[in-house]
């Protein structure tokens, strides 16, 4: 009785043992070493421990299955040979083959508890706390892996070995790409770790590495420009009715501007001699191609500090396409700011019916914002439109008339509003899914 007491707690500790060393080899390999680095700095011997590990990690895991195929060994081999001849002695009077049958009985008993105790429940706890479990069992791993080192080495050069014959890398890269770190900043919204807007400014700015700046800028036709060869009267009721802080600067012809001028320096001027010439206050603009990143006009910003806060972009022959602000940078990361400087925005607002109206100039990646639409438009790269207008002209290929509608995808477009050739107003309609549709149709038959 004693003895078979005794096997019992044996193959228990087994068992538990079996436990400790898959949850701290899920635990290490989890760890993500941003949040070690983190304990690391916070004064964590461990963590850095853990980080070793990692970095050697054939040799870790070598270790560790080892130890578990070991003990795996050893608990099945015990556990038969202990307790199936007690357990066949009590069921042998009651039922044939008793031996068979005990040995069968002891080995799903073993199996079950070696499932639950020894792989499940603690490769849960790791995935919980991967960072947290790790730490605490860091010491422990160091010493297996030196005390199984000779044999572990032996494994790890087997195992490379065969991942060279295989071609495999025997050190994947695990950096996070942009497209996982936007998944967990979407699953911790879902939690409610995060906030829904903070969400979108994350998406926004992963956004802004390949957004160009013409896809932000004010249009050339928008500008409010100050041209030296007007009257100091016009000019004055230029810079008064435009409401701007901020003007292009140019003799003739906006591509022939020489500099922008700033409202406030204007204002200081009239104030100390009251009388301003502007040609001799304005100030250098930084001028950029229209296929410039967006990120990279705002590390410019941030270097040039002489320049004032407003882009001048230009085409390939020199010609001034449109205007950028610092503003127009930063609702590409926080979304619409409303400003007393700036012109109306366009229009998008949802009618009685369901339907949408929105001015042509709408930008394109707000349009997909508004019905969260994560496909890309046809040709929308190649013939670099940037606003819903411009999507019209492409699909269409002309100039589409007054009234005209067609279908893409989910949308129905509707010109409702034409400026000579400039698509001013279209309405669009969202169509439901086709699934739903056909859903609709079976619950009615």
């Amino acid at each position: 009785m004693y003895e078979t007491i005794t096997s019992i707690i044996i193959i228990a500790i087994l068992i538990i043992l079996t436990g400790i060393l898959s949850g701290a080899e899920l635990a290490i390999v989890s760890s993500r070493k941003v949040k070690l680095q983190k304990m690391i700095n916070e004064g964590s011997k461990s963590a850095k421990i853990v980080v070793e590990l990692l970095e050697d990690s054939n040799q870790f895991l070598s270790a560790v299955q080892m130890g578990i195929t070991l003990i795996g060994v050893l608990s099945g081999a015990f556990g038969g040979a202990a307790l199936s001849q007690p357990l066949a002695a009590i069921i042998a009077p009651y039922v044939p083959y008793a031996e068979l049958i005990s040995v069968l009985i002891v080995v799903i008993i073993t199996t079950y508890f070696s499932l639950v105790i020894g792989e499940l429940v603690p490769k849960v706890m790791a995935l919980n706390n991967p960072e947290g479990l790790a730490v605490k069992v860091a010491k422990s791993m160091k010493i297996l892996t030196k005390v199984c080192g000779p044999i572990a080495t032996f494994l790890t050069k087997s195992t490379n070995a065969v991942l060279t014959i295989l071609r495999i890398d025997k050190n994947p890269e695990t950096a996070i790409t942009e497209e996982e770190l936007a998944l967990m900043v979407e699953e911790s919204r879902v939690e409610g770790n995060i906030e829904e807007e903070e969400e979108a400014i994350i998406k926004r700015v992963f956004k802004m590495d390949e957004q160009k700046v013409d896809m932000i800028m004010t249009p050339r036709n928008e500008i409010i420009w100050i041209d030296l060869e007007d009257s100091d009267e016009e000019n004055k009721k230029k810079i008064i009715e435009s409401k701007r802080s901020i003007f292009p600067v140019s003799n003739g012809e906006l591509d022939d501007f020489i500099g922008v001028v700033q409202a406030k320096d204007i204002l200081a001027v009239l104030f100390d001699t009251k009388y301003v010439k502007i040609s001799e206050i304005v100030k250098d603009p930084i001028v950029v191609p229209e296929n410039l990143e967006s990120l990279e006009l705002l590390r410019q910003y941030k270097e040039n500090k002489q320049y004032v806060h407003m882009a001048l972009v230009v085409d390939e022959y020199g010609s001034v396409t449109g205007l950028i602000t610092l503003n127009d940078l930063l609702e590409g990361i926080v979304g619409d700011i409303p400003g007393i400087d700036e012109t109306d925005d366009p229009i998008a607002y949802e009618r009685k019916d369901g339907s949408w109206l929105i001015e042509g100039r709408y930008q394109i990646d707000r349009f997909k914002e508004l019905f969260n639409y994560e496909q890309e438009f046809p040709d929308e790269k190649e013939d670099s439109y940037t606003t819903i207008a411009g999507f019209i002209l492409s699909y269409c290929g002309k100039i589409p008339d007054e009234g005209e509608q067609f279908n893409y995808d989910r949308f129905n477009f509707e010109i409702v509003d034409m400026d000579n050739n400039k698509i001013d107003k279209i309405i669009v309609n969202y169509l439901e899914p086709l699934e739903e549709e056909g859903e609709e149709e079976d619950s009615d038959d």
